[in-house]
């Protein structure tokens, strides 16, 4: 039996339609099921910008599935590969909503950092963001402890099982894993990618205890950590902004 979503007899008129060829301009039927086709005036080949194709960026059957993989959406992989990683992290941390909202704003904090400091690599920061405290877990049950040096410990194998389940580069699981295995403790040279992980660590970390009343809300002392101890200068200014209302 054919799905009658790609039965034709059922589609209406709106699954046909007309898309601007991004090169030259020219009009360029489509049929909803395409995944591609080549504009008949120029030659140049884009993606259906009808179709979402998120799940191509993790699935390790896209290929099969949709044909060759189009560059424009080669070159979308990785920053789709954040999304696969947010949700596997949330199924790891299953009801721990602490955990789960930890690690979401310093993700929220990282892309926006991020952005300005080194947008090439957000497929590795929002990667790093997102799994950074993967083993407190692990830390707990074996160690009973959530210091900083069993979660680097017992974080990184979690991480890389991850990784590799959403068909992730080796080197990017790589550089992942190598940042959480340190988050806590940077060494004396570091990647502009740990430096922006650390900084919307530190950031969300200073939020949480600000609304906890622990670090209270000495304006004195929150800027002279921030001068101290962050590392890019997006990350101060987001820090001032979010930390001192600045």
């Amino acid at each position: 039996m054919k799905c009658p979503g790609q039965d034709t007899r059922y589609w209406r008129g709106s699954d046909i339609f007309d898309a601007k060829c991004p090169k030259c301009g020219a009009a360029v039927e489509f049929f909803k099921d395409d995944t591609t086709r080549a504009c008949p005036a120029c030659g140049h080949k884009f993606l259906n910008p009808g179709m979402d194709f998120g799940c191509a960026a993790y699935c390790e059957h896209a290929a099969q599935c949709i044909g060759n993989l189009p560059p424009e959406l080669l070159a979308q992989r990785e920053n789709l590969l954040k999304d696969r990683v947010a949700v596997e992290m949330k199924r790891y941390f299953r009801q721990d909503f602490k955990r789960i909202g930890h690690a979401s704003k310093v993700a929220r904090y990282a892309e926006e950092i991020g952005k300005q400091e080194a947008p090439a690599g957000l497929a590795v920061i929002l990667c790093a963001a997102y799994l950074h405290d993967i083993g407190i877990h692990e830390a707990e049950r074996k160690h009973n402890s959530t210091a900083a040096r069993y979660q680097e410990e017992e974080g990184p194998p979690i991480a890389r099982a991850i990784l590799e389940k959403t068909n992730a580069r080796p080197a990017l699981i790589d550089e992942v894993c190598d940042i959480i295995g340190h988050h806590h403790h940077p060494r004396e040279e570091e990647t502009i990618h740990f430096k922006v992980l650390y900084d919307a660590d530190l950031i969300t970390n200073l939020e949480e205890s600000q609304k906890e009343k622990e670090e209270g809300s000495d304006p004195e002392r929150i800027e002279k950590i921030i001068g101290k101890s962050m590392f890019t200068e997006t990350g101060r200014q987001v820090a001032r902004r979010a930390l001192l209302k600045k």
